[in-house]
């Protein structure tokens, strides 16, 4: 079980939709006391999620801002919103306060920008299996975030799943192509082992559910154990039986391999150009 999480430190979370439902339930799960946390969103359902946490949430910045110091600012909004919505909060920047953003996609010199150059910020990328707590954030600062707020925005994350600190932003890109965008590989992994189990036989919800459970047990296995995945394939894989017959086929000219390879090429390069 995650240790609790034990700060003196008051957050304002802006935006409460499926990651800021994901980081108010994480945060709540490991201690943080709910009347650290307030919460502001334009949507009365992200409200009224929040509310139901027994958390104090309003569409007005002005209301969440009453008689509460922020010492954190996170913004879990879509990224295209950011632009109109960061200039409100320059006056909790200029105050000290830390921020750490979720929002996709942009440079940590877009904040800077509009909140200064001296603000303390944090960009993150989780991945969608945070939302349920088994995801895995990566964290990049820039050079105004001190050791004690590192600690405490890591501490934060980690009430998702597993954190891993970037010291280059560059490293971003790749980070999404392999982690952002490889549940959607693993998803698809998924499919076609259902679609491969019902050619050979197998009814359609039984498929599903093996594939399910397969690359789930897998998963947790190899988070599990130390060493090299490769050998955990080979203690499956024994001389001449099925699994080999098949990882002929999957490993013949590395094609299996080539394609990830590609694939994840493929999102790296792309998220060089929609940054």
């Amino acid at each position: 079980m995650a240790p609790e999480i034990s700060i003196d430190t008051n957050i304002l979370l802006v935006g409460c939709g499926n990651m800021g439902q994901a980081l108010l339930g994480g945060w709540l799960a490991r201690g943080v006391d709910r009347k650290r946390i307030r919460v502001v969103d334009l949507e009365a359902g992200a409200i009224g999620s929040a509310q139901s946490l027994n958390v104090f949430a309003s569409t007005e910045l002005s209301k969440v801002l009453e008689g509460f110091d922020v010492d954190l600012v996170v913004f879990a909004v879509k990224p295209q919103n950011l632009e109109t919505l960061l200039p409100a909060y320059c006056e909790l920047a200029d105050g000290g306060a830390i921020f750490l953003s979720v929002a996709a996609g942009k440079l940590i010199s877009f904040y800077e920008d509009i909140l200064g150059k001296t603000v303390v910020f944090v960009r993150a990328m989780p991945n969608m299996p945070a939302a349920i707590h088994q995801g895995i954030t990566a964290l990049c600062p820039n050079s105004n975030v001190q050791s004690s707020q590192r600690k405490l925005v890591g501490d934060l994350m980690a009430a998702i799943g597993e954190i891993a600190w970037l010291e280059e932003e560059g490293l971003m890109d790749a980070v999404t192509a392999v982690s952002g965008s490889g549940p959607a590989y693993v998803f698809l992994l998924i499919e076609g082992l259902t679609e491969a189990g019902i050619e050979v036989g197998l009814e359609g919800e039984l498929a599903r559910q093996f594939a399910k459970a397969t690359v789930a047990g897998a998963g947790a296995y190899a988070a599990q154990t130390e060493g090299d995945v490769a050998e955990l394939r080979q203690q499956v894989t024994s001389p001449g039986g099925t699994t080999t017959a098949a990882l002929e086929i999957l490993m013949a000219d590395d094609v299996f391999k080539s394609l990830l390879k590609q694939a994840v090429r493929a999102a790296t390069d792309r998220g060089h150009k929609l940054a």
